[in-house]
Parts: structure tokens; sequence; C-alpha cells
């Protein structure tokens, strides 16, 4: 079995241990959000993070009703003029912490005197010395190069906040409950997994999602681009039908996450225009309806809060990259031209 395999298998157990340890310090780290003069959250990430940090859009957004918004690392480090942080709470998510562009923007806010919060997988990272406060991901060693318990974990620990910020007892009874979904989840899709080869030779894909799932439909692209080298790109539905579209030929596969919830509706009505296109729709869902309409199945256990549905629905993802990259003969565990730490400026 693979490091990657391994990893992905992993995800019940450090998501559960995120939750164990981390839970209490959630919510001590929660009260920096409801300091009298926070206006807007700043998140400053790099890659796999970054999809997290669509995920954090959503759902801190919802939870503190303030504008969250992404940092621009360049003015920090190759302009050297950062911007005023007046008001401002700034989380950094670095899975390594060892990306030097998003540890300049937290030692900017710590200067300007700004709260500031890692989420990191190394406690002692210099994103960890550079922030307040740190929430560890509590994911442990990451051997694979493609993230993946660390990415769930981030979204854990996004999540964890969520819950504090609100003291929501259901909420938080919902996020205890995920890693049993999880495990129901990983199971499934490598029970149903197909083995993809009729997308052997494909050249790219596109992904859409929307809502809380924006940020999904991202991390499934990275990683198919990472592990495969394919050209692959995310959009939400209104942006695909933007003009994008136009690029999809028969026979282009098209990955639809669509999960039950407030969200879904709009990613269906993708559906038609891409049945018009001869497109090979590949569904990630729950519903039936979705699933019935889709050339390649990717089912989703039920009774996902919708909120936490990015945690599952990255599975099929995760597993549909692996997939792709064994077909093509590939290392799935040292991607050609990647490395697992990136450190840029």
């Amino acid at each position: 079995m693979s490091w990657l395999e391994t990893e992905i298998r992993e995800q019940p157990a450090a998501l559960a241990r995120l939750l164990e340890r981390q839970g209490e310090h959630a919510r001590e780290l929660a009260a920096a959000f409801h300091e009298e003069d926070i206006r807007y959250v700043l998140i400053a990430s790099r890659g796999t993070s970054s999809n997290a940090a669509r995920y954090a859009q959503y759902v801190l957004g919802r939870a503190h009703r303030v504008p969250v918004m992404f940092a621009t690392p360049s003015l920090y480090t190759i302009y050297g003029q950062p911007p005023r942080l007046d008001g401002g709470l700034v989380i950094g998510i670095s899975q390594s912490g060892a990306s030097p562009d998003v540890v300049s923007v937290l030692l900017e806010a710590r200067h300007q005197g700004r709260p500031t919060i890692a989420l990191t997988n190394d406690p002692a990272s210099p994103l960890a010395m550079a922030a307040a406060a740190v929430l560890p991901l509590e994911a442990g060693e990451e051997r694979a190069v493609a993230a993946t318990k660390t990415y769930l974990n981030s979204l854990g620990a996004v999540a964890l906040l969520f819950t504090a910020l609100g003291d929501d007892g259901v909420a938080r009874d919902e996020l205890i409950r995920m890693p049993e979904l999880l495990e129901r989840q990983i199971e499934l899709s490598f029970e149903t997994a197909p083995p993809l080869a009729e997308y052997r030779d494909a050249i790219g894909a596109t992904v859409v999602a929307r809502g809380v799932n924006y940020g999904t439909a991202y991390e499934i692209a990275l990683k198919i681009r990472e592990l495969s080298g394919l050209l692959v790109e995310a959009y939400s539905p209104a942006d695909l039908m933007h003009g994008p579209i136009a690029a999809i030929q028969p026979g282009w596969p098209v990955i639809v996450v669509a999960p039950t919830g407030p969200a879904r509706p709009s990613v269906e009505e993708v559906a038609g225009p891409l049945r018009e296109r001869q497109a090979r729709t590949i569904a990630v869902s729950d519903a039936e309806s979705v699933l019935a309409i889709a050339h390649t199945k990717l089912p989703l256990v039920h009774h996902v809060p919708e909120w936490l549905s990015p945690l599952t629905a990255v599975i099929p993802g995760q597993i549909t990259a692996m997939r792709l990259a064994e077909q093509r003969g590939l290392d799935v565990d040292n991607p050609a031209g990647l490395h697992k730490i990136t450190l840029t400026h």
C-alpha cells in the first residue's frame, strides 16, 4: 500500500485526535474573535492550505458575521509595502509552518499589534513562532508529498473554531460525529471507486462546486494536478457559465461536487449544459438525482450536515486523484517535480 493510501485511511483517526486534544484550546482561541475592534479576518496561506482557507471564508464568515479575506503576501515580501491591518484578526494556515511569505504576514500583523493565530501541523515551526497563538493540527507525520490528512485536519481546525465562536453545542455534536462518518466515507469510496481506465488518456478536467465546497473543488483539482500532471481547473457554477464552459468539448471530464444542502441546486443546474456539450460528468453526491445523471458515480454517505460536508466530499476526490495517477503509471508518493515543503517568498 502506498503512503498516500495509508494516509487517506488514517484521516478519521487524525481528525478524532484533533478534536480530542484541541477542543478546549479552540474555545480559548475564540476569544480573539470577540475583541472589541475586530472588523474582519485576514488569512495568509498557500497551496492546499488556501483551499482550507476558502472553507474558512464561509464558516468563519457565517459564525462571526465579518468579512473573511485573503492576504496578498507579495505586498509584504516583494514590495515591502504591507497594508494597515487596523481592525483585523490575522490567521496563518500552513501545514508545515515553513512558508516564509505566510510567516511574513503574521510577523507584520504582530508588529502592528494585531491578534494572530497559526493553524499548523508543526507547533515548533516558524509560523507557530510568529503567531501569538497556535492551534496544532495534530495530523501526525505525513510522508506522501500530496497532502491529505493535514488538509482534512485544517478543515477540522476551522470547524472547531466555528463551534467555539458561537458556543454552539449542536454544531459541536455534529463535528464530534465526523470521524465515524469519515470512516464510513472512506470505506464507501474505496468500495465503489471505479478503475477510471476510460480516463487514462484524458489531458485535463474541470471541477465544479459552490458554497462551503468551493474549496473542495479547488482541492480536488489540485490533487489531480499534483499526482497526474493533468490540466485541471475549478469553478463555481456561475463562473463556469460565464465563459469557460465554451472550452468543454465532447468527452471532457467534469467533476460535479454536489452534497445535499442549499448550494446543491445551483450545482445541479449545470448538468443540462454539460450534457448538451457531451461532457463526461463525474458526480460526487449523496443525492440520487445527481448520481442518476452522472457518467461516473462517486457516492457520498448520508446525514452529513452541509457545513461539514467538505470533510467527506474531498475523499472521493483524493481517491480519484490517486487512481488516475496509478492508471498513468506514476509514483503517487513522489509526484515529479514536487516537494513536501515549498519555500515561497
